[in-house]
């Protein structure tokens, strides 16, 4: 197996586009899946999810998605104002109606979870795909980590914390350690494994650079990417209706 994984993209264009020219050098362009959260908080909704239509083998439903279709349920205020702003751009009338068509039908067909060769895939968690939020800090709430990994068969990949590392069933949690850090499967105690490929726009992990994961045959590794932050901040602080704190945490990945 090869597959390109990202996830939390969150309508960061430049941070895209850095990440699929280097799946691309890998020579991975036919096998990219997403976990979800293409749009929201960013300033190009619509050309990120162009991307994903057009280069994506398979995506998940991310919670943003769920409220740009259903509404933004128990979303801060900022967050708020950042999926009505989205949805106003995928509703768009300067835009073609044929390509907000072709936008609005992805959305409408995302799927909740993927399995591929015995490895099992959600935004959020296994337990409950698109919403629930697994942090690195629940391996200390082991009745909620026993509960989830009830759900995963050996591995189950996702995205949603923005915080890249691995959660085994155990309680422990392993963080990346710098680029290109990676992981063997299966585990060699044969433990049960949630493995976060962190945010391509969106880092909350301290360090503003996007992130996605790689995995061949039997290794899982992170790559962290250079781009062009100060862009993105700029397109965002350029929207009246998007919160200035969306530009200022990029920069500090948080």
């Amino acid at each position: 197996m090869r597959l390109a994984i990202v996830s939390d993209i969150h309508a960061n264009l430049e941070a895209l586009a850095v990440v699929m020219d280097d799946i691309r050098a890998r020579g991975l362009e036919n096998d990219i899946v997403c976990l979800g959260d293409v749009i929201g908080y960013g300033p190009d909704p619509n050309a990120c999810l162009d991307i994903a239509i057009d280069s994506f083998r398979w995506c998940l439903m991310g919670n943003h998605e769920e409220a740009v279709l259903y509404g933004a349920v128990g979303f801060n205020p900022k967050a708020k104002m950042a999926i009505d702003w989205t949805r106003d751009q995928l509703n768009d009338a300067s835009q073609p109606a044929e390509m907000r068509n072709r936008r609005w039908k992805f959305l409408g067909e995302l799927r909740l979870t993927a399995e591929e060769q015995g490895l099992e895939f959600a935004h959020g968690s296994p337990r409950d795909p698109v919403r629930e939020y697994v942090f690195p800090t629940d391996v200390l709430d082991h009745d909620k980590l026993e509960s989830i990994f009830q759900h995963v068969g050996r591995v189950c990949f996702v995205g949603h914390t923005h915080l890249p590392g691995v959660i085994a069933a155990s309680g422990r949690f392993t963080p990346p350690r710098g680029d290109g850090f990676s992981i063997k499967l299966p585990p060699p105690d044969g433990e049960k494994l949630l493995i976060n490929v962190g945010s391509v726009g969106q880092p909350r992990d301290g360090d503003y650079r996007a992130c996605y994961v790689v995995v061949e045959d039997d290794t899982v590794t992170w790559h962290r990417l250079d781009y062009d932050v100060e862009r993105t901040v700029e397109k965002i602080r350029a929207v009246d209706r998007l919160p200035g704190y969306l530009a200022s945490r990029l920069r500090e990945g948080r």
